[in-house]
């Protein structure tokens, strides 16, 4: 196993941007920091998100009312300014991407424009491990429907086979662009051009690509995806999360729900009762944005910003590298190969909770676990070091009993 010298080498020779974050202190173990390997399941705190945050407290204390027209951030056009960044961030057109509400609630409100079942083309086709919350959502869309869930959805191990074998029947495909368990990126350009070609809409879950992989949803011409801004996005628990609507459909006359922020805002505060979307994916908000919540948002996509995600992916390359030489071979179950992962690395165990129960109480390192077997540890490329990388090696290896 290479050593902590090489490891503190690295670091010296590849920081990345720790000195942003704030990092919990360890529980266990002999070092004063936790070494994060959680970020993946929730990101660590900007250290500029506090003072973004008391902004806008102060803003509401002394502004009142006023300030959804005044001040550095209005909060009436608030959501306008992530725009932008969040474009940036997965390969769209700002007029294609809106921030708003939260993962689950996006997808239902996109899949009610996308998923619209006709004659024998119902079906929704998903991977085999889909994640949960997605699997309720699709279910219960079917459901809405007036359709048989058990029936209608399909949970396919190769996507590509089940597209060639039953493609004529399948309405909606919907999956994750990264695998939760296994870090797996999938190959969301070629899937997606099959099932268009096959007749389906293709959506995505970017819940664990969006800040952990380059996007292209615009190029790729992705039809439409959400993905949450907690885990890689660093925005905090249970943050806004955003929407990608291709523009190929903005002018459609898609159906949608429509609410207070799905009209034109020029038109807004005529009162009218007839909506009047404009032909961005904004027509597909239903409420007036969150701005406390909103803030840590802007935060993070201003780092986003600055560093760059090519810059991002090629450190996490380097990374994910470093750490799955380190491990023991036999243990892991994320691709090896470079462009069919992102900075997730699982692991295969026994008893995953009882091994990441004493990652973290016993040398301080932070991963989480996905039941019965599967410990997942992901260096952030932001944050993470290479010491942290070898101190979660070192720990599994005592633990497991893998030297």
């Amino acid at each position: 196993m290479r050593g902590q010298e090489d490891a503190r080498r690295r670091d010296r020779e590849d920081p990345g941007h720790r000195d942003l974050f704030h990092v919990p202190p360890a529980e266990g173990g002999r070092y004063p920091e936790a070494a994060y390997l959680a970020g993946n399941s929730l990101g660590l705190q900007p250290k500029s998100t506090r003072a973004d945050v008391l902004a806008e407290l102060d803003a509401w204390a002394t502004r009142g009312v006023a300030g959804h027209l005044d001040g550095e951030h209005p909060w009436l056009p608030y959501h306008e300014e992530l725009r932008e960044p969040a474009a940036r961030l997965v390969g769209a057109l700002p007029t294609e991407t809106v921030v708003m509400n939260s993962l689950t609630v996006n997808l239902h409100l996109l899949m009610v424009s996308f998923y619209r079942p006709r004659g024998d083309r119902i079906r929704i086709l998903v991977e085999e491990g889909l994640f949960p919350s997605d699997s309720y959502a699709v279910r219960s869309q079917a459901s809405f429907h007036g359709l048989d869930p058990d029936e209608t959805v399909i949970r396919s191990v190769d996507v590509r086979e089940t597209l060639a074998a039953y493609g004529d029947r399948i309405a909606l495909v919907l999956l994750g662009g990264v695998d939760y368990r296994t870090g797996e990126l999938r190959d969301i350009p070629g899937i997606t051009a099959l099932g268009q070609e096959a007749g389906a809409v293709v959506g995505w879950d970017l819940a664990h690509a969006a800040g952990n992989v380059p996007l292209r949803l615009h190029d790729w011409g992705v039809d439409f995806a959400a993905w949450c801004s907690y885990k890689y996005l660093n925005s905090g628990p249970g943050a806004v999360a955003g929407a990608f609507v291709h523009e190929r459909h903005l002018a459609a006359g898609l159906p949608r729900f429509e609410g207070w922020w799905s009209t034109d805002p020029t038109t807004r505060f005529r009162m009218e009762p007839v909506a009047r979307p404009p032909a961005t994916a904004d027509a597909w908000q239903v409420s007036n944005p969150p701005i406390l919540a909103m803030a840590p948002v802007r935060t993070s996509l201003s780092i986003f910003d600055k560093v760059g995600m090519d810059a991002l992916r090629a450190r996490s390359l380097r990374l994910t590298g470093y750490l799955m030489e380190l491990l023991d071979p036999r243990l892991v179950v994320t691709p090896r190969e470079p462009g069919r992962r992102g900075c997730q690395v699982s692991l295969r165990v026994p008893d995953a909770a009882g091994l990441t129960k004493a990652l973290r109480y016993g040398h301080g390192v932070v991963a989480d676990e996905r039941e019965p077997d599967i410990v997942r540890l992901a260096p952030v490329p932001l944050y993470s070091t290479y010491h942290d990388c070898w101190r979660a090696a070192e720990a599994v290896a005592a633990e497991v009993g893998t030297r």
